[in-house]
């Protein structure tokens, strides 16, 4: 790969932190002065990481928390110095991280504005004119002359991202600093997102939102405890994810074919309840593998418990292609299953709907899960397990069709005319 694609390359990088028994205890190390027990522990945040993006991609970084990602992005933004490895970065970066992080609490909102395009290397000439634009996006009306110190975090948020996507960014880096926006500023930023993926720049995309790291980006790297375990499709990655979620991470299963045609199920579990059978019937109780749009059907699960368990939850799900999780239940939610379950058990459970999605390919998955000692535990779960086709002649915009009445009122004068479209 050419030296000019690449917009942030990670290699080998490692990060260190010495832990200390006493605040004091620092300063003696800074001289070598401590000795024996006294000696500092050693926290290993990153682990010889390597990353690698590509100018123009979006690309999601996903794990539990405590797995390095804000380290690794503090890194690439310059926050932290890694212990050791290489950081290669081409491009101007502006990232947004957590609340609060490159802002003076004491400024108001628009002097942190010339103070943050500052440190990005922008004159009072150029910040002046594309200040209008700043606050226009921010929208936070007169505030912005007040001390952020006393803003709310939404607010806060809306001047932090207005910022950093409005000074032309090559590199944007996103935290999930946007969790904290209303929902109708959310959606502005990710408007703007749109925008930037469509200019060729470079998105790195840090957050717990799966649907929107399935939405948004080109590629994932799952990370777990300072170990990079893996990179791919936002689909594979998401899977893999779900499985270290549950202390069951085995390895990046195989993904389904592009054309959406070889579907390998993502199974694991620990192996108290097995999902021996499972299929879906019409309308008229026919196993099928196609629905037609606005029907009834159901999907059936059978289930052999092996033990004991003390109240399992039976959960049916149905994902697109891409990966997204667009619908889903479980027993517990229907309050339809409450009460423990005796080995031997054979139970067969079924899900009884109306279709109302699009017309299209969907992957259905099938779980039997339960709480244990206030645990989440997986007793078997079956990602993508069944494939179905959705058959319409009638498509709306997005995942559902709502089934809208619509009536159109033509009024004249002393009389009104009406025509109902349903």
């Amino acid at each position: 790969m050419a030296e000019n694609e690449i917009a942030i390359r990670l290699t080998d990088v490692r990060k260190v932190y010495k832990l200390y028994k006493k605040p004091k205890d620092r300063l003696f190390d800074a001289f070598g002065f401590l000795r024996g027990k006294r000696k500092p522990g050693i926290n290993e945040a990153l682990k010889g990481v390597n990353l690698e993006i590509k100018r123009g991609e979006t690309v999601g970084i996903i794990g539990t928390n405590g797995s390095g990602k804000s380290t690794i992005l503090k890194i690439i933004t310059g926050v932290l110095f890694q212990t050791s490895g290489e950081v290669e970065i081409n491009g101007r970066i502006s990232a947004l991280l957590e609340l609060g992080a490159g802002f003076n609490m004491e400024y108001t909102g628009v002097e942190n504005v010339y103070l943050n395009a500052t440190m990005m290397g922008f004159s009072d000439e150029e910040i002046e004119k594309k200040l209008p634009e700043i606050l226009e996006f921010a929208d936070i009306g007169d505030y912005v002359y007040q001390p952020v110190k006393t803003y709310s975090s939404g607010m806060f948020v809306r001047l932090a991202f207005a910022v950093a996507i409005n000074i032309d960014p090559e590199i944007l880096i996103v935290d999930e600093a946007l969790s904290v926006g209303d929902v109708f500023f959310q959606a502005k930023c990710y408007r703007k997102f749109e925008e930037f993926k469509a200019q060729g720049r470079t998105i790195l995309f840090v957050s717990h939102d799966l649907s929107n790291i399935s939405k948004y980006c080109d590629r994932v790297y799952l990370l777990n405890k300072g170990v990079m375990l893996g990179e791919g499709t936002p689909k594979k990655m998401i899977d893999a994810y779900k499985k270290v979620l549950v202390g069951q991470y085995d390895g990046v299963e195989q993904e389904m074919s592009e054309d959406g045609t070889d579907v390998k199920a993502l199974e694991y579990g620990d192996g108290r309840a097995v999902i021996s059978d499972c299929f879906i019937t019409d309308e008229n109780g026919v196993r099928t593998t196609s629905v037609i749009k606005g029907s009834e059907f159901t999907v059936h699960m059978q289930v052999e418990l092996k033990e004991d368990l003390p109240e399992p939850i039976f959960a049916s799900s149905f994902k697109n292609v891409k990966g997204v999780e667009i619908t889903g239940t479980n027993t517990m939610l229907e309050k339809a299953f409450l009460r423990p379950g005796k080995k031997g058990e054979v139970l067969e459970i079924t899900f009884t709907q109306r279709m109302t999605l699009q017309g299209g390919e969907y992957l259905v998955s099938l779980g039997c899960t339960g709480y244990e000692r206030d645990d989440f535990v997986v007793y078997h779960r079956l990602y993508d397990v069944m494939r179905v086709t959705v058959v319409s002649d009638k498509d709306t915009v997005g995942y559902y069709d709502m089934e809208t009445r619509i009536e159109v009122h033509e009024v004249h004068e002393g009389r009104e005319d009406r025509t109902d479209h349903t």
